[in-house]
């Protein structure tokens, strides 16, 4: 009942809102789009833009200088083109000159002004300064500098070749913002934010609800030259619960859930991934690759963990056809090679099944010939993923590996995989920008842990050898075959188990039309309608 009357309060106010005018009297329901965050947001300050929760409704606010279509291909965006050096060292960018930020009384008499380089120069400074303190300094690691050269073009030096650095830029840490805003000591930029994208800011009310309305002013326009967006509104509410959040969307006061939880997910879903036949003609579910590679972490200065049999033992002795169809109901690829997930260049198909039994106890008879001892090992998880790792020890001591599991809290396992203080780990990695590199970052020596994203400390010469020439490698065909070899070391030095690759799961009403679904599992809501 809690729960229906804030949906009830919700709506309510964002009909209010429309209900002022003759004009927009003609606000209906399927103008709105709406759907639960059950994570809560922090803030709607893209330079704080560290997970999802975050990044869905600052991808509405703000633009930056390039983005990424649902193939993850590089766009255009207040770019509309760019250089680069035959170096790869140097980027010019020419800007749109028709991009204005969201109306706000600071801008003056009218109350807005066109985006030029210097909003960009002012971005990149804020966001890299230590009194902000944001978490997405690292995007800036390689740029030597940057400045705006005139109003329409921004200039950015490389320290070093970064064939990703595009990707990186489409980040939304590199969004621009207005100095007349973020300046003002009055303004709390965090919850009161001005940005350039297809939707502004109208209402927040923290815990209970966020209502964001369409940008007149915003630039892009579909193939037809109709202005985006198409919708109205978007209102978010804020139930903590997935299963009240699920039940909101069977009951149509939602139009879209995102992912799935253990709380509904056998409700909503066969073993096969289909959808129940109860639900198929009444919502559409929305599947394709997702950019998260499910994994186990091998701590490299464990002395058990160095063996390399005991590791390869452990990655073929269960079945991840199982896995994904009965504790994934089908949301995942089992086939696994390599870390690089399906999705991105430089991912190879595996020909077979690593399941082996055979060769798993064949390997273990080798390691036990040389310990003489009993294998014993402890794997760290949280309790969301308890459930897989309850699996794999029935599978493991099949095999004669006796395995304990230490449950954690999510904050407790994350310190401690990031300190290395975990011998075997349960671990995930989704993209932060779609290019393989950001994998094989974590295999490459010099980050490991605290001052990288190399958790395991894994150290292969030849390894580190390829991933530096890949840095400095233009050509995209030769740098997708550099990628290729290094994940074969992956696959054959096993310093992870891959699980399986992840795959994106979006459920809406049949009403909603122009939601594509994409491998970095943002959200887009301006090509978005509601029929």
């Amino acid at each position: 009942m809690k729960y229906t009357c804030l949906y009830i309060l919700l709506f309510s106010s964002v009909l209010a809102l429309f209900g002022c005018t003759k004009k927009e009297s003609k606000f209906t329901d399927n103008d709105v789009f709406r759907y639960n965050e059950s994570a809560n947001i922090q803030t709607l300050d893209p330079a704080f833009a560290r997970n999802m929760a975050i990044i869905w409704p600052c991808n509405q606010l703000f633009n930056g200088l390039v983005q990424l279509d649902d193939s993850l291909h590089v766009q255009p965006d207040i770019a509309k083109k760019w250089t680069v050096s035959t170096d790869g060292l140097l980027y010019d960018f020419i800007l749109r000159n028709d991009v204005y930020f969201h109306k706000h009384k600071n801008f003056g008499k009218d109350s807005t002004r066109v985006v030029t380089a210097y909003d960009f120069e002012y971005s990149f400074n804020r966001v890299l300064s230590e009194k902000l303190a944001s978490p997405g300094t690292w995007v800036f690691q390689n740029v030597q500098s940057y400045k705006a050269v005139n109003d329409s073009v921004f200039q950015i030096q490389l320290k070093n070749p970064f064939p990703a650095f595009l990707s990186l830029l489409s980040m939304k840490y590199a969004s621009v913002v207005p100095k007349e805003i973020c300046e003002d000591v009055s303004i709390d930029f965090r919850s009161n934010p001005i940005g350039t994208g297809p939707f502004q800011f109208k209402i927040w009310e923290e815990n209970v609800k966020l209502v964001l309305r369409k940008n007149p002013l915003y630039y892009e326009k579909d193939e037809k030259g109709v202005q985006l967006p198409y919708l109205e509104s978007i209102a978010i509410t804020f139930l903590p619960d997935k299963q009240s959040g699920f039940m909101q969307f069977i009951q149509g006061k939602i139009d879209m859930i995102s992912g799935l939880d253990p709380s509904y997910k056998d409700e909503l879903l066969q073993p096969n991934g289909k959808l129940q036949e109860k639900y198929q003609n009444k919502i559409k579910m929305l599947s394709g690759p997702y950019l998260n590679t499910e994994y186990l972490g091998f701590n490299m200065n464990d002395p058990l963990m160095r063996d390399v049999r005991i590791r390869q033992a452990l990655n073929y002795g269960f079945d991840r056809t199982k896995l994904v169809a009965y504790l994934r109901n089908g949301m995942g690829n089992g086939k696994v090679n390599g870390m690089i997930p399906n999705g991105l260049e430089g991912f190879v198909a595996a020909k077979d099944e690593l399941y082996n039994p055979t060769k798993a106890k064949e390997l273990i008879q080798q390691a036990q010939r040389v310990r003489k001892l009993p294998i014993k090992i402890t794997l760290s998880t949280n309790n969301t993923y308890l459930d897989i790792a309850e699996y794999l020890q029935r599978e493991w001591e099949k095999l004669g590996i006796k395995v304990h599991i230490d449950v954690m809290p999510p904050s407790t396992l994350r310190q401690s995989i990031a300190t290395n203080k975990l011998a075997f780990f349960r671990g995930s990695w989704i993209a932060d920008y779609p290019d393989a590199e950001n994998y094989l970052s974590l295999f490459y020596s010099k980050n490991f842990t605290p001052n990288g994203p190399n958790y395991t400390h894994f150290k292969v010469k030849t390894f580190d050898l390829l991933y530096e020439e890949a840095l400095k490698t233009v050509d995209t065909d030769k740098r997708i075959q550099l990628y290729q070899q290094m994940d074969a070391i992956i696959a054959q030095q096993t310093p992870v188990i891959v699980l399986f690759y992840d795959k994106v799961a979006r459920f809406t009403q049949k009403n909603v039309q122009g939601l594509e679904p994409n491998a970095m599992n943002v959200l887009s809501l301006k090509k978005v309608k509601k029929s």
